[in-house]
């Protein structure tokens, strides 16, 4: 209980703040609205408690003690935020209105995780600093992943909501093309922020 305060702000903060699951599910609540985002958001919750597991039962240090693993990550981290950035270049709302485009599903969010290097950053960080010391261990990762879950979804549905709620102001073009921009320039932002 001590570490349980010092632990909910580290999940808020890091689940909160820029990257590239925030970038893609605002990008996604601008084209798609909040509703068919939501297996997206899913997705990114569920993906990231299995990454969060792996971190806390040493996973996820084993893997980033790997040569090259490290290097892997950033790479494949930064190479799908750069295709994303390429995709965003346009934004076609309308696209998105007659069922041409689709949402991300829920088994590739939950894929991406494990090319997220923020995700691993956090999943790392937070199983070495938070994990509570219960037995059985397996209690205490379930504990773990399920405190970290509670708090990232709705920080993730701030993010998929301010997307839904521009939604409507963008349907003029040339705003649309500046907002495309924008995000564009985020998600590039966010793929050379991996190598900082």
């Amino acid at each position: 209980m001590n570490t349980l305060l010092p632990f909910l702000i580290f999940a808020f903060v890091s689940s909160i703040t820029p990257g590239p699951n925030n970038i893609m599910l605002t990008s996604s609540g601008i084209r798609f609205g909040f509703v068919r985002t939501i297996p997206h958001m899913l997705g990114v919750v569920s993906g990231f408690a299995i990454l969060l597991a792996l971190c806390a039962a040493g996973i996820g240090s084993l893997v980033l003690a790997l040569p090259g693993a490290d290097m892997l990550l950033r790479v494949a981290g930064s190479a799908y935020l750069l295709y994303l950035a390429w995709q965003l270049r346009v934004m076609k709302a309308d696209d998105a209105m007659t069922g041409q485009a689709k949402p991300m599903s829920f088994g590739a969010a939950a894929l991406f995780q494990f090319a997220n290097p923020k995700a691993w950053i956090m999943g790392i960080t937070g199983a070495a600093a938070f994990l509570p010391t219960l037995q059985p261990v397996w209690l205490a990762i379930l504990l773990f992943c399920l405190v970290f879950s509670l708090v990232n979804l709705p920080c993730l549905s701030v993010w998929t909501a301010a997307g839904a709620a521009l939604r409507r102001y963008l349907q003029d073009v040339f705003w649309r093309r500046v907002f495309s921009v924008v995000m564009v320039l985020a998600t590039v932002y966010a793929a050379l922020a991996i190598w900082l």
